[in-house]
This record gives C-alpha cells, structure tokens and sequence, in this order.
C-alpha cells in the first residue's frame, strides 16, 4: 500500500511529458532532486512546469552576442558618417596625387637644388612617431634653453607605437619588424629615463660642518 502513490506519480509524471511532446510542446526538465510523495498530498508533477519560468526569464535577460568587429562605444559608429564608395575613394586620391604634384614641382621650380621626394613607407611612419615621442620628452632643445616636456603626450604617442607593433604583428617583413621593435623600444627607455629623474626625491644639501 505505502508504495502505490510512489509509483502513481512517476507514471502520471511519464504520461503529462509524453502528452506534452505529442502535443508539439517540450516536456520539462524533471529537477534534479525531486522530495517523495506522500499519500494525501497533491503530485508534483504538475508543478514543473515552474521550473520553465526561471530559464526563460534568464534566457531573456541574457544579453545578445556582440557582433564580430563591433566597437565597445556602440555610440561611435553612430557619430562617424557612412564610408565612402569605392568611386569616391578613388575620385579622391586621384585628386590628392595630381595636387601633391602640383605643390612639389612649386617648390622645386623655387628652389632647383631640391630632388624629388621619396616614397614614404612604413618606416617612415615608425620614425615620424619616434620624432615625436623624443620632442615631446625634451629633446632637441636649444642650449641655454628649457626643455619643454610633454609626459603625457610622449606616453600616449609610445603607447600608439605599442598599437601600431600588435596590430602589425605577422605582417610586417623582418626589416619593419626590426625598425619598429627597436624604436619603441629606445623610446620606452627614454621614458624610463625621463620619469626616474621626475620621480626622484631631491636630495636635501649637506649642512656645513659646525667649528
């Protein structure tokens, strides 16, 4: 007698899911610990399907996968104008070369002696950032003057050098891979440098010695 109820509520349970998938509905999950019944109280079998709120309120809640190349400031996409054509772009540097053009045989018509100019590359962007860092930080200062001295600027522009390499890792051939890993780092050692001296405590001066 005590084990009939026992196995009336399996059966029932068995009965609503096999129902339920006929019907074009999921069964529920059974929980994973589930208290026995007992004769005069109602089965639990009707009562699963409680647990099926929890999961898809959760599911509801979860935000939904960020997009491959999406930024973290969904609000900067929003500011930026759309991009160009292809038309467009090539409009463009077809004008921008015919005006460089323009301004370089200017200045060589007024100075004869000056040679065309090269092609700029990669390496050149590398020492333009390198330039930068090091005048921020003081170089190039006339004699007798002094140094004006970014910090903050001479790290971010280092900092755009570090950018630069992760971006362009396994991309570049070993002569840009050795320029550039060996500008950034002469330019962190100058900061190192340069932030040691600014942090260093002044060291007060020796009192004479009392006669």
């Amino acid at each position: 007698m005590s084990d009939t109820p026992k196995f009336e509520v399996i059966d029932r349970r068995k009965m609503k899911a096999e129902e339920e998938k006929e019907g074009g509905h999921p069964a529920p999950k059974e929980p994973e610990q589930t208290a026995p019944a007992t004769p005069g109280e109602p089965s639990p079998g009707p009562r699963l399907v409680v647990n099926e709120t929890p999961r898809e309120h959760a599911k509801e809640q979860t935000p939904a996968p960020a997009e491959p190349g999406a930024t973290a400031e969904p609000g900067l996409l929003d500011e930026l104008p759309p991009p160009p054509t292809a038309a467009e772009s090539h409009e463009q540097k077809t004008a921008y070369d015919a005006s460089a053009q323009r301004l370089e045989d200017l200045i060589r018509a007024q100075n004869p002696g000056v040679g065309p100019q090269p092609p700029l590359g990669f390496e050149q962007l590398v020492q333009q950032f390198y330039v930068t860092a090091m005048l921020q930080m003081g170089a190039g200062t006339q004699e007798g003057q002094r140094p004006r001295v970014d910090i903050m600027g001479a790290r971010a522009t280092i900092d755009l050098l570090g950018v630069l390499a992760e971006k362009t890792r396994g991309n570049l051939t070993p002569t840009e891979d050795r320029v550039l890993q060996t500008v950034l780092f002469e330019a962190r050692m100058a900061f190192l440098e340069l932030t040691s001296m600014v942090g260093a405590p002044a060291v007060p001066p020796v009192p004479p010695a009392k006669k």
